[in-house]
């Protein structure tokens, strides 16, 4: 697999992933639309053991139990979604890397919760959670 490389907005915050993509999806829920102030969040699914954050300004917010966001300190870029419900994974965000059409999203995650104005007709699975 090629590796994956991104960074924040400021370029403070950078991502490296040496290993194969797990899952890819878009996010609706409230809270990932609150962390991101979009209307949904794409992200893609590695080991953690396979990618690398680095930079001073990464800092690191729980933003609900069990779960830490990453983000740039400096610009404020949202980098990572880790939960304790799977500690071996990673979920990084698609429109952070060098190359976002390197992955694509296979399905749409917490459908029920999306926002009345984004009308998607992609035709990928709608999933409740």
């Amino acid at each position: 697999m090629t590796e994956l490389v991104g960074r924040c907005l400021c370029g403070s915050v950078r991502l490296s992933v040496s290993g194969p993509v797990l899952n890819a999806n878009h996010c609706h829920c409230e809270s990932c639309r609150r962390a991101t102030s979009s209307g949904v969040a794409s992200f893609f699914t590695v080991a953690r053991k396979d990618a690398e954050l680095s930079g001073a300004s990464l800092r690191r917010f729980v933003s609900s139990p069990g779960v830490t966001r990453g983000f740039c300190g400096t610009c404020g870029s949202p980098m990572s979604y880790e939960t304790e419900r799977r500690p071996a994974e990673i979920d990084l965000y698609i429109a952070c890397l060098d190359d976002p059409s390197a992955i694509v999203p296979k399905a749409h995650d917490f459908w029920s919760e999306r926002v009345g104005w984004l009308h998607v007709v992609d035709g990928l699975p709608k999933n409740e959670h």
